[in-house]
């Protein structure tokens, strides 16, 4: 009986570190590894406690393309990455705003009688 208790506990701690490799394999984990525990965004710091609060953003919002170099992510906490999405989803469905509106040069200078009021 004893024998069986101990198969059955090498056979968890055995699929414990299988799924424990595979975790490591997915770009999370890599990107975890690779980069600083900081938010590409807002410079928010984090620690083992508050981890899962740190997500992976593809910078070409395209999940499948997962170079090894880690080149298309960074690591934002999780109201950066939720913004950034926003934005994007709004750039997509709108169009980029610089691109539709048309800048005008300022015709006002503030400073114009500056120089003469301090003689």
């Amino acid at each position: 009986m004893s024998s069986d208790k101990n198969q059955r506990l090498d056979d968890i701690v055995a699929q414990a570190k299988k799924y424990q490799t595979e975790r490591e394999q997915t770009y999370r984990e890599r990107s975890l590894k690779m980069y600083p525990w900081v938010c590409g965004r807002c410079s928010r710091e984090f620690t083992q406690a508050n981890l899962q609060e740190l997500t992976v953003h593809h910078r070409d919002h395209n999940h499948d393309n997962n170079p090894e170099d880690g080149s298309n992510w960074e690591l934002l906490c999780l109201y950066c990455h939720d913004n950034e999405h926003s934005r994007y989803i709004e750039q997509v469905r709108y169009g980029s705003s610089d691109s539709q509106s048309v800048k005008q040069k300022a015709s006002h200078n503030p400073f114009a009688g500056l120089a003469d009021l301090l003689k």
